[in-house]
């Protein structure tokens, strides 16, 4: 049977990027600089959920395009992670799904439902305290989490958008890549510093704070990933985080004087 060489593996692991996460890092360090040259950074602002239309419905249509195609390269990366080979004379079925190689499913919900709220927690708590470390030191960018319009699906898109983020962020960043870095023969060190280095340098359009503070939560995550195998627990807790923060914003950001 044929097995992928290593020289298609990174080819593979180039156009995954180049779909996803890698080309939104080269995007966020062209906004870094773009908007260091522009002002200081303690004067820049990045929205994270921002309207598409001035219209309602065609709103609504670009924000669910957006987190329909942000999917798409997950689907390749199951397909890709997926065993497609038949058995062989003698062997017994495999056991090939891309789901239960990244642990991303429903096998243990009460497990990795307990241990997402306590990522959450973990993270989230030090990431408020960052967030206003790096505003102070002038580092990091004013975040408005969202600038949607308030409209009766605003919330439910809000809720959404911060799911999609983290299938695609803790499948891609941490699953397929530490399956693809083993594979290259990376010590798991390095493929912990390679994968919450990406994860850092795709939020650098909000200054150096929240590249440090996603770096660090990277190497928590995937740390934990060479411990479980289960991407699962790093999903629930990431939409959490977002949920709070998107929703959040979007219903008592105006009352606390934000946004």
């Amino acid at each position: 049977m044929l097995v992928p060489s290593r020289r298609r593996l990174r080819i593979e692991v180039w156009i995954v990027l180049g779909l996803s996460l890698g080309q939104s890092a080269v995007y966020s360090v062209v906004q870094l600089l773009d908007k260091m040259t522009r002002a200081p950074l303690a004067e820049g602002t990045s929205t994270l959920n921002r309207s598409q239309s001035t219209r309602e419905y065609f709103d609504l249509t670009y924000q669910l395009l957006d987190i329909i195609f942000a999917l798409v390269p997950v689907l390749l990366v199951i397909y890709f992670l997926t065993d497609h080979r038949q058995p062989g004379a003698g062997e017994g079925p495999r056991s090939g799904s891309a789901f239960s190689k990244l642990g991303f499913n429903f096998a243990r919900p009460g497990r990795d439902l307990l241990q997402g709220f306590g990522l959450a927690a973990l993270i989230g708590i030090p990431s408020l305290g960052l967030y206003a470390a790096g505003r102070a030191l002038g580092i990091t960018t004013a975040i408005i989490p969202s600038a949607l319009d308030a409209y009766w699906w605003t919330i439910p898109v809000l809720v959404l958008s911060a799911m999609r983020h983290a299938v695609v962020e803790e499948v891609i960043v941490v699953g397929y890549l530490l399956n693809r870095f083993g594979k290259f023969g990376w010590s798991i060190p390095l493929a912990i510093f390679t994968s919450s280095m990406l994860r850092g340098s795709y939020h650098l359009y909000q200054g150096f704070g929240p590249f440090i503070g996603n770096a660090v939560m990277g190497v928590v995550f995937a740390w934990l990933y060479t411990r479980t195998k289960r991407v699962m627990p790093l999903v629930i807790a990431h939409a959490l985080l977002d949920i709070v923060a998107f929703v959040g914003f979007s219903l008592f950001g105006k009352a606390v004087g934000l946004g």
